[in-house]
């Protein structure tokens, strides 16, 4: 049997598995988990779905946890820095050569999978073994906080048995796979919910709240919407984040101060307090006080607002849909409003462009679209026939935004704002980091 010497060669047969696609559903995943001993029930997890605010909320929770002495392992996606990133133990990307030994150990199980009448098993699939089969038997942590790739109630990571989950927010996202309506795309999401195990919410749309809270009835898990349980005041923007108090059926928590920018992770930090709070509650952690400050205040998240070089001004944000779109208007409006804004954009060619593309242009001084090299990504001429600003412009070569950004650098009031995709952003970070 023909097993990888190294890395590149591990990674690219992963990649390889892009060629099957999405393919929801939990049999592929029960049958590895049956012969990998089933690593999925030997891990403490908190299963975290959402269209919106998935990886900012377990960045809170993991960095909290972090402060009061606990080893968290995450896994999350899409990767941001590196590959590796994906499985992180206390925010470290794995070793190359432990993905090595990981991917040899799976790829006689696919191999054997591959011949069954289940089918081929996706590159979400193996990742996610992988990831089990890491926290459960190579790097063992106190906690493991698990990012939903896609919907909820057939994503791999829905084979796990957690000992609490939460739901983000709800939003227009993957709609050919999870439904055209709020109340359909929740239902996906509340698959998550297991029976007796606590489900903590900061979704607010009644009807999507609805759907989420009857699921949990139906399960006897108890239900925790931070809307209905939260009070929030004195929310205001700083330099480096957002500051504001909440106030939780347990006490309240006066000018907490994020590391990340946004308006909206007010609502992130704030459900990654409820998360810490029901896991002291159960008896699972003991977390005093500063430490929730500490956490909130040091949690860092790659993409999600972060400034990226100072001259000129560059901020990275994975927006990719419509309700992310508004709340990084949101953001622009609170944090930059004397700032002249440029935008440079790609997007996937299965988002809503056009419309994420007329909410950007009521911020923006100029757009410049950009392609870039992912098997998905629109052609930049596309998106920039959506535009109606008189200033854009359009290029095919990703090497452009380099020169977009060099072009804004004698302007002092200008900010360039990458945006449209989480993978263009990576493709961007890496670029101007290099």
């Amino acid at each position: 049997m023909t097993l990888f010497t190294t890395y590149h060669e591990a990674i690219e047969w992963i990649h390889s598995r892009l060629a099957f696609g999405v393919k929801p559903g939990l049999e592929r995943m029960k049958w590895l988990m049956d012969r990998l001993d089933h690593p999925e029930q030997k891990i403490k997890a908190v299963h975290v779905a959402g269209t919106n605010g998935k990886g900012s909320t377990i960045a809170f929770t993991r960095s909290i946890l972090q402060s009061a002495g606990y080893s968290v392992g995450t896994f999350t996606s899409p990767f941001i820095l590196t590959f590796n990133e994906r499985i992180s133990v206390n925010g470290e990307p794995i070793l190359d050569e432990e993905w090595l030994s990981l991917v040899n150990d799976i790829k006689p199980l696919v191999d054997e999978l591959d011949d069954t009448e289940l089918g081929a098993a996706t590159e979400f699939e193996i990742i996610t073994a992988c990831a089990f089969a890491y926290f459960a038997h190579v790097h063992q942590v106190d906690f493991v906080l698990l990012e939903t790739g896609l919907g909820g109630r057939l994503d791999s990571t829905n084979v796990a048995a957690p000992i609490l989950t939460a739901i983000t927010s709800i939003g227009h996202d993957h709609m050919a796979i999870l439904g055209d309506t709020l109340d359909q795309i929740a239902a996906e999401k509340a698959g998550i919910i297991k029976t007796g195990i606590p489900m903590i919410t900061a979704v607010h749309q009644a009807e999507a709240l609805t759907v989420i809270q009857h699921k949990a009835e139906e399960k006897n898990a108890p239900f925790i919407s931070l809307h209905d349980t939260c009070t929030f005041k004195d929310q205001q923007p700083t330099e480096t984040g957002e500051r504001f108090t909440i106030t939780t059926p347990k006490r309240e928590y006066s000018q907490l101060e994020t590391g990340l920018i946004g308006t909206h992770q007010r609502q992130n930090a704030s459900l990654a307090v409820l998360l810490i709070e029901w896991l002291e509650q159960e008896g699972y952690i003991h977390v005093l006080d500063e430490q929730v400050y500490e956490g909130i205040r040091q949690a860092v998240w790659a993409g999600r607002f972060e400034k990226i070089q100072d001259e000129p001004l560059v901020y990275l944000d994975g927006a990719h849909n419509e309700e992310g779109m508004d709340r990084l208007i949101e953001t622009v409006q609170a944090h930059f409003s004397s700032k002249q804004v440029h935008i440079c954009f790609s997007a996937l060619k299965d988002k809503p462009y056009k419309q994420m593309i007329e909410k950007l242009e009521r911020i923006s001084s100029s757009i410049h679209f950009v392609s870039f090299d992912f098997p998905r990504a629109e052609l930049a001429e596309k998106l920039y026939a959506c535009s109606h600003l008189e200033a854009k412009s359009f290029d095919e070569d990703p090497r452009a935004v380099l020169d977009f950004i060099q072009k804004k650098s004698a302007d002092p009031s200008a900010m360039i704002l990458v945006t449209g995709s989480l993978y263009f952003i990576s493709d961007v970070r890496s670029r101007i980091l290099q």
